[in-house]
C-alpha cells in the first residue's frame, strides 16, 4: 500500500495503483487538489508519525490541520476549500475500498468571516474636521455624520424643519419612512448655526445645499467625504458608511434604533471601543 504522502502527490492525475484517473469510473476532480493535499501530507509528516497511511488518518488529524491553518491566518474560505479537497480524496478512497469510512465525515466547513466594520480613528476624523473648517457647510455635514450616524440618504434628506436647536436634536426619516430623533452635541449645534448663517438664499427647504442653491445630492456628499479622507492622508478606503460606523464605534454601545435599524438581532450594537464620542467632537 502506498504511503499517504505518495497518494497526495499523485492525486491530481493518478490513483493509488498508478493508473490514470481518467480510466477509472470514480476519479478525483478538484482544481487545487494536488496542492491542498500535499500541504496536508506535509502537516501530517511534521506533527504525527502514526498517520503514515490513508487508513491511519482520523477525524482528529483533520480538525488539528484546520486549527493549524486558522492559527496561520488562513481565512474561513481558504480553510473550507482545503477541507473540500480532503473530502474529495477520502470519498474516493472510501469508494475504492481503501478506507472503511472517510475521516472528514461530519466535519462542518469553516465559516466565512464577517467583515469588520471600517471606522476612523479619532486623529483621522479630527483631521477631516480641521480641513473642512473653512467651509461651514462641509464642516456641519461632517459633524452631523459623526454625531448622529445617519445614512447619506438621511443626511441629504434633512430639511430646515428637521432641525431643533432648542432641544437640540434633529429628526431623521429613515427606511420605511420611520422617523427618529437624535440629540446633537454642542459642537454640532454650533456647526449648524454657522452653516445656517452662511446658507445661500433658496426656495428649497432642504438643509444642505450645493453652491448653486439646490439640494445637494447623495453623490455630491459622497464625493466630499472621499475628498476630505484623501486630504487627511487616509489611505485606506473610507466612505459615508465609514463615518456611520465611526459614530457607533465612539459610542461604544447604543440602541440600534438610534442609527435606524428596525429589525436587529439584538437591541444593542457592540462597537470597537467604548470611548465617549463627545470628547472628540
Amino acid at each position: 500500500m502506498a504511503s499517504f504522502q505518495a497518494v497526495c502527490s499523485g492525486a491530481g492525475n493518478r490513483n493509488i495503483s498508478g493508473q490514470s484517473l481518467s480510466e477509472e469510473p470514480q476519479s478525483l476532480d478538484h482544481p487545487r487538489l494536488p496542492t491542498d493535499l500535499v500541504q496536508f501530507a506535509a502537516f501530517l509528516a511534521e506533527t504525527t508519525i502514526a498517520a503514515s497511511r490513508p487508513q491511519d488518518i482520523g477525524r482528529a488529524d483533520i480538525l488539528d490541520y484546520l486549527s493549524d491553518l486558522g492559527r496561520k491566518g488562513l481565512t474561513g474560505v481558504a480553510r473550507a476549500r482545503k477541507l473540500s479537497a480532503l473530502r474529495e480524496l477520502f470519498r474516493f478512497l472510501e469508494a475504492q475500498g481503501i478506507i472503511r469510512k472517510a475521516p472528514t465525515a461530519g466535519i462542518d466547513s469553516p465559516k466565512r468571516e464577517k467583515n469588520a466594520r471600517a471606522y476612523l480613528r479619532p486623529d483621522e476624523f479630527t483631521k477631516m474636521l480641521s480641513l473642512a473648517g473653512s467651509s461651514p457647510r462641509d464642516y456641519a455635514m461632517l459633524q452631523v455624520f459623526l454625531q448622529t450616524g445617519v445614512r447619506v440618504s438621511e443626511l441629504a434628506g434633512l430639511t430646515l424643519s428637521d432641525i431643533d436647536l432648542a432641544k437640540p436634536a434633529i429628526t431623521v426619516r429613515g427606511k420605511g419612512n420611520i422617523e427618529r430623533e437624535i440629540a446633537l452635541e454642542k459642537r454640532g449645534v454650533q456647526a449648524i448655526k454657522n452653516y445656517l448663517a452662511a446658507r445661500p438664499q433658496s426656495i428649497s427647504s432642504t438643509l444642505f445645499l450645493n453652491y448653486q442653491g439646490f439640494p445637494i445630492s447623495e453623490l455630491g456628499i459622497r464625493k466630499l467625504v472621499v475628498k476630505y479622507t484623501k486630504d487627511a492622508g487616509i489611505t485606506r478606503r473610507a466612505s459615508c458608511h465609514t463615518l456611520r460606523h465611526t459614530f457607533a464605534t465612539q459610542q461604544g454601545s447604543l440602541t440600534l434604533s438610534t442609527i435606524g435599524h428596525c429589525k436587529p438581532a439584538s437591541d444593542r450594537l457592540t462597537a470597537h471601543c467604548a470611548t465617549a464620542h463627545s470628547q472628540h467632537f
